[in-house]
């Protein structure tokens, strides 16, 4: 069974996109540039050829786990999450207990994840951490460096 992967709409589209550019700019792309090491002769010893092909091969990887993510995508609207507990798409404000610093994260998926924009993926330790808990609750997370406590201090949409 496929994994599901729940996305924002924003998510969603942004992947789309880049599947289209990747199907519709790159791949031509490629494809010419297989055709013109294969012109210049003997293949055995063409590095353009084996770049090429070896792009090629990258690109259809990229184009299959692409396809396979929208195609087991459950876009989610955010006004419609109960936020009784951390979930999917929720933000989340925790404390370090040790050092009482807060940071507020939304928890989304991988292919969404971006810790600049305090998107962290449901599937990272924190991720797994967090997810279920409710406010006040305390959720320890295993770091390299041990456990670390977070008290859970506000859920929102």
């Amino acid at each position: 069974m496929a994994d599901i992967h729940y996305m924002t709409p924003e998510g969603y589209e942004k992947l789309k996109q880049e599947l289209e550019h990747l199907k519709t700019v790159e791949r031509p792309r490629i494809a010419q540039a297989i055709a013109e090491a294969r012109d210049k002769g003997d293949l055995s010893e063409n590095a353009e050829y084996d770049a090429a092909k070896n792009e090629q091969g990258m690109l259809e990887k990229r184009i299959n786990d692409l396809t396979k993510v929208l195609a087991n995508a459950r876009v989610l609207d955010a006004s419609e999450l109960d936020t009784s507990e951390v979930r999917v798409l929720t933000k989340v404000t925790i404390r370090n207990k040790k050092t009482g610093k807060e940071l507020t994260y939304q928890l989304v998926s991988a292919s969404e994840a971006d810790l600049k924009s305090k998107k962290i993926s449901v599937s990272s330790p924190v991720g797994q951490g967090l997810l279920g808990k409710k406010v006040g609750e305390t959720a320890y997370v295993q770091t390299p460096g041990g456990t670390v406590e977070f008290e859970i201090v506000d859920i929102s949409i």
